[in-house]
């Protein structure tokens, strides 16, 4: 990138010249990057190509709309030229050939999340969220609050609009940005002021070729902590990040605090008591959530006032809570926020009753980790379970281990049909276990083995992608066809 040194003031990291910019992908990040970017040709902008990928009548379409100076190129042709920075959509694989394309003609390849820190307001504050489980759920919570709070915060990145919209909008002080491995992958300079990270657990092993790369680009959100003088909040529960945590007790000089929150033994460790930790969150016996630094701690609200289900839920409510304790929110303030906020669209979502049944959507749950969260949130009632879809061919062992204890019974449907069925095999004995062929027939299926008082729950486990274009689309089809059942009477 040319005038490496010579940045635009006010900005985090902004050059006076981005040069000649390569826009890999034209997604939703794609096509909002390049929206950001036409304004500046001529001036910042040398040139812009965007490296598009599979020819499609749509992205055809969306090509001609453009300026004419803005290249676009399809399917296998390879930009031509030099490069001073290419910006990356995050679904993108760094194995790819496709980036690797990109790569090979580029100074330097970078997230769209990174581009957008580069580019906002250098008195902008950054909070991150990552984790492979409650994402959506904590970045909501957090914005939910600050807002409460009158802060001029947005909820951007994954959810929401993308972050470089929020930035050339100018129309919010704080971007919470629930952040992906895939954008965390290929940030550079990217600095958060507070980073959250909920859990590491294997997901998304096609796009990252394996675990340990995988955990490291979700560990990325630390790099750069150190220059804000930052806090990141790390869920000690999960394995991989007390590990993390072990290893950050070790160094000297860290130049960021870190809060972890519970112990090996559950939200409601105190790390201090348990390791002598300086700050600690938990949830105590009374049931408040807690966050501690020293000999002080705070009262964050209570778990019986949550309108959330679930033990992952409480984590995510007790993370929500320290980032913005972090962040200097008052605990009232927060309390009020935590006990306001109501239960997203397609994460344990209730969606109706019929001759006593209950029915949750849960389409979010597209991994195992998430799948055994929705299926033990139910306090003791044992739901019958819908699985399937496009199969992550991620273990299951898990997973049959949860259903045998939590579950009544289990409907796996879809391409992933036969490998889940063999799995559940080994508890044929124990509960339930049936096969169908789509999810409206798993439905059909459920309603079969269901009694006044159960709960049927759509948790696939999946994502959605062999019957449906993603797991919003499944939600909102497994709605109607309960409003339908409930409608009919059966």
């Amino acid at each position: 990138m040319p005038n490496q040194t010579t940045y635009i003031p006010g900005t985090k990291h902004a050059p006076q010249s981005l040069g000649r910019v390569l826009v890999l992908g034209m997604g939703v990040s794609g096509k909002a990057v390049i929206s950001y970017l036409i304004p500046f040709l001529g001036n910042r902008v040398t040139s812009l190509c965007v490296y598009a990928g599979k020819k499609t009548d749509a992205g055809v379409m969306y090509a001609k709309s453009l300026p004419e100076d803005v290249k676009v190129v399809f399917d296998n042709e390879c930009p031509q030229g030099l490069y001073d920075v290419c910006i990356a959509s995050p679904g993108i694989s760094q194995f790819e050939a496709f980036y690797k394309n990109a790569a090979t003609v580029s100074s330097e390849i970078i997230s769209e999340t990174e581009f957008a820190w580069r580019e906002s307001d250098a008195n902008s504050r950054w909070i991150v969220i990552t984790g492979t489980n409650g994402k959506t759920t904590a970045t909501s919570l957090i914005a939910h609050i600050l807002q409460q709070a009158h802060v001029k915060a947005l909820a951007v990145g994954n959810i929401g609009d993308a972050c470089i919209e929020s930035v050339a909008s100018r129309n919010c002080d704080v971007y919470v940005v629930e952040a992906s491995s895939f954008q965390l992958a290929s940030i550079k300079d990217f600095a958060a002021d507070i980073a959250l990270i909920l859990n590491i657990t294997p997901d998304h092993l096609e796009w990252h070729k394996n675990f340990e790369a995988y955990a490291s680009a979700k560990l990325n959100v630390l790099n750069n902590l150190d220059k804000t003088n930052g806090v990141v909040v790390l869920n000690a529960t999960d394995d991989v990040l007390r590990a993390k945590i072990k290893q950050l007790k070790s160094l000297d000089n860290l130049g960021y605090t870190y809060i972890p929150m519970g112990t090996k033994d559950g939200i409601c460790g105190d790390m201090r008591a348990a390791c002598n930790a300086e700050c600690a969150a938990f949830v105590d016996g009374g049931g408040n959530l807690v966050v501690g630094y020293g000999n002080t701690t705070r009262i964050l609200g209570n778990k019986a006032l949550l309108q959330l289900k679930g033990s992952h839920n409480l984590e995510n409510a007790l993370a929500a809570a320290c980032v913005c304790d972090a962040f200097g929110v008052d605990s009232s303030l927060i309390a009020r926020g935590l006990a306001s906020f109501e239960p997203l669209e397609h994460r344990i979502e209730p969606c109706g009753c019929l001759n006593g049944i209950s029915f949750y959507n849960d389409s979010k749950g597209t991994n195992v980790d998430a799948s055994i969260k929705a299926i033990e949130a139910f306090d003791g009632i044992k739901p019958i379970v819908l699985l399937g879809g496009h199969d992550k061919l991620t273990p299951l062992d898990d997973l049959v281990k949860s259903a045998k204890n939590n579950a009544k019974a289990v409907v796996c449907y879809g391409e992933s049909s036969a490998r889940f069925m063999e799995a559940f095999d080994s508890i044929k004995d124990d509960i339930i276990v049936k096969s169908a062929s789509r999810m409206a027939d798993a439905l059909d299926v459920a309603l079969d083995i269901a009694n006044n008082g159960d709960i049927v729950l759509l948790s696939p486990a999946c994502s959605s992608f062999d019957e449906f274009k993603n797991y919003e689309q499944r939600g909102e089809v497994f709605k109607q066809l309960v409003a339908q059942k409930i409608h009919a009477g059966r």
